[in-house]
Formats: C-alpha cells, sequence, structure tokens
C-alpha cells in the first residue's frame, strides 16, 4: 500500500479551509494539532504526528465532524507509516488496522453528503474539493486494510475484507472496483505463473518470425489450476467492469485545459482505478486465449484473441485520458512554481532598491 505525506497534508489543508460545526474550543484545538500533525508528518516526525492526531481524534472520538474525521484517518495513516518504517512493530499495523476501520462508517457518511452536494452542482470548486476528500479518504482506507492484513502474512482476511468490500454497496463503485481488481490481480499471477515458464512458453517460427507458442504444463493439475484462475480472474474484473460510471464510460469528451485542478484530480482518482481493472481485463484475456491454445481449441484461441485486442484497445483509450490528466496536472503545477519563484525574485529586488 502505497500513500504519500502529501496526502495527510493535502486533507488537513481542505479542512482547516472549509471548516465545519462542532463547540468552539474543541475546534480551534483541533484544528491547532491537525496542522501541527501535519507538519510533523511532511517531517518524518511520526512520534510527535501521532500524538497531535491521537490528540485531535479524541476531541471526536465518534467522527461525527470533518476535524474528527480527519484526525481519525490522520492518525491511522501516521500509524501505518510507522509500520512502514518499522515492519517488526506489528503491534503498530494492528493498531493501524483498527483506526481505519473505525474511520470507514464516518467516511462513508461524509462521503455520502459530498456525493450529493457534488451532483447538485459539479462545477462548484468546494463540492469538488469535498468529493475528492471524501472519495480518496474511502478508497484509500479501504485499500490500507487490505494491506495491511497482507503486511501481516493474513491473506485469508485480506481476501474476505476485499470480498466484504466488494459486496457491500455502502461502498462507491471505485472502492468496490479496487477491492475486485486486487483479487483479480492474484489469479492473474496465479495463470502467468503457470503459462509464463520455459515448459509452457516455447519460440518458434512462423512467416519467417519467432512467436511464442503455448503448451500445456505436463501436469494436468496445473492445467486445470491455470483454467480456474483465469475463471475466476475473470468473473471478478468483469464485475469490476460492470462498476464504472459514466464519468469512466465518457472520458473520451473529458476537455482536460478546461477542467479546474480539483476536477482534475477527482477524474484522475476515479478514472485510474477502472484503467487498472481494463488492464487485468486484457491480461486476463490473454491468458484465457494461452489456454485455449493449449488445449488445441483454435476458434476459441481466434476469439480470445479479439476479445483481448478489444479490452486492450478500452484499456489504451482510458490510459491515454489519464496520462493526459496527470500532464495537464504537472504543467500547471510547473507553471504555478515558476510564477511563484519570479514573484519571489521580483520581491527580493524590490527589496534591495
Amino acid at each position: 500500500m502505497r500513500f504519500s505525506r502529501f496526502g495527510v497534508v493535502a486533507v488537513i489543508a481542505i479542512t482547516v479551509l472549509l471548516g465545519a460545526n462542532c463547540s468552539y474550543y474543541n475546534k480551534v484545538m483541533a484544528r491547532k494539532n491537525l496542522v501541527d500533525g501535519a507538519k510533523a508528518y511532511k517531517d518524518r516526525k511520526f512520534p510527535e504526528a501521532e500524538a497531535r492526531f491521537r490528540y485531535a481524534a479524541s476531541l471526536d472520538p465518534k467522527g461525527e465532524t470533518v476535524e474528527g474525521r480527519t484526525a481519525q484517518l490522520s492518525l491511522a495513516r501516521t500509524l501505518h507509516s510507522e509500520f512502514i518504517g518499522n515492519r517488526k512493530d506489528t503491534a503498530k499495523a494492528q493498531e493501524a488496522l483498527d483506526e481505519y476501520k473505525k474511520s470507514l462508517p464516518p467516511s462513508l457518511k461524509e462521503l455520502k453528503d459530498a456525493t450529493a452536494a457534488y451532483e447538485k452542482n459539479p462545477n462548484s470548486e468546494d463540492a469538488q474539493k469535498m468529493y475528492l476528500q471524501s472519495l480518496s479518504a474511502v478508497n484509500s482506507s479501504a485499500s490500507a486494510v487490505a494491506s495491511l492484513y497482507e503486511n501481516l502474512a493474513q491473506p485469508d482476511k485480506a481476501k474476505e475484507w476485499q470480498n466484504e468490500i466488494a459486496g457491500n454497496a455502502d461502498y462507491p463503485p471505485t472502492a468496490r472496483a479496487r477491492a475486485l481488481s486486487s483479487l483479480a490481480a492474484k489469479a492473474n499471477t496465479c495463470a502467468n505463473e503457470i503459462s509464463d515458464t520455459d515448459a509452457t512458453k516455447k519460440t518458434v517460427q512462423k512467416d519467417g518470425k519467432d512467436v511464442f507458442q503455448f503448451v500445456k504444463p505436463a501436469n494436468q493439475a496445473d492445467f486445470d489450476q491455470m483454467k480456474q484462475c483465469v475463471a475466476d480472474g475473470l468473473k471478478l474484473i468483469g464485475q469490476a467492469l460492470e462498476l464504472e460510471p459514466d464519468m469512466v464510460k465518457n472520458a473520451g469528451s473529458i476537455d482536460v485545459a478546461k477542467s479546474s485542478d480539483s476536477q482534475i484530480a477527482l477524474y484522475s482518482e476515479i478514472l485510474k482505478v477502472f484503467e487498472s481493472a481494463r488492464s487485468y481485463k486484457a491480461s486476463l484475456t490473454v491468458q484465457a486465449m494461452r489456454a485455449a491454445e493449449m488445449d488445441g481449441n483454435k476458434a476459441e484461441e481466434d476469439r480470445l484473441k479479439a476479445e483481448a485486442e478489444t479490452a486492450k484497445s478500452q484499456f489504451s483509450s482510458l490510459s491515454t485520458v489519464v496520462k493526459n490528466l496527470q500532464s495537464e496536472a504537472d504543467a500547471r503545477a510547473q507553471a504555478k512554481e515558476e510564477a511563484e519563484k519570479a514573484e519571489a525574485a521580483k520581491n527580493a529586488n524590490a527589496n534591495k532598491k
């Protein structure tokens, strides 16, 4: 599981800017500790960040305010980072798990409200920011729980958690599709480890060119396992792709240049999930094609080859949009940085006069 220190800082920055209703004292103290905690986190002073976020979370243990929910999630991410820095400290991992799980119910409620506000006014910068913040919090937390289970060598619990998320309609399509794609990825690896070996992948001449020819593994049980992994993976990734929202289906019509910074970030958050799902669809279809070739079923092999080409094309088209979004975001960030440097130089020269 990867997440950036910037993610914690960004969430807190949005929280401080947009605010929420709670007692004046608790609000002031929570925000102060969130800001101080974010600085400590950015500076990799994790124990200090943990203490700050823990105190802020204690002011709203039920996560009924934006400050409380932000503190819960920030505490979970800090504990996660501390575990990543010391994999032997499994107590930190377990506590991070608990904090992520505790943060999810109030985060889901916040996401429901933020989604409604965004759908009502999708051009509102505030609505875009709150929707992005809420969606990202749920997506990352749900994925982080599975990742921590894997890190703790508890793959069965990771799988159980991912199946739970995938089947829970309270979660957004992005979180559910991420869970399904992760499960499908394991099935794809299972199939590839059997099909992509020296014993099963032969180089032969065809029309004067070197091409790969796939043959059955010597052990029939291995071939049966490969086919089962492919079948399981295609079923899972099919379920993920059924969750594609209209934003993904119509991604080609996005006017990147005219989109706001927050809208670009939101598009990326959603589109990247289904870019990954489409990638696994293509890969698993290729595995199915290999199995058909191994079985000597030429008609099925040809059908799957055409299906794989379609899947690759659909992945490529969405991937292009994602890359364009990232390029635009990078260009804007660079322009902003250059403008700030120019302004700083201008002020420095003015002060010399």
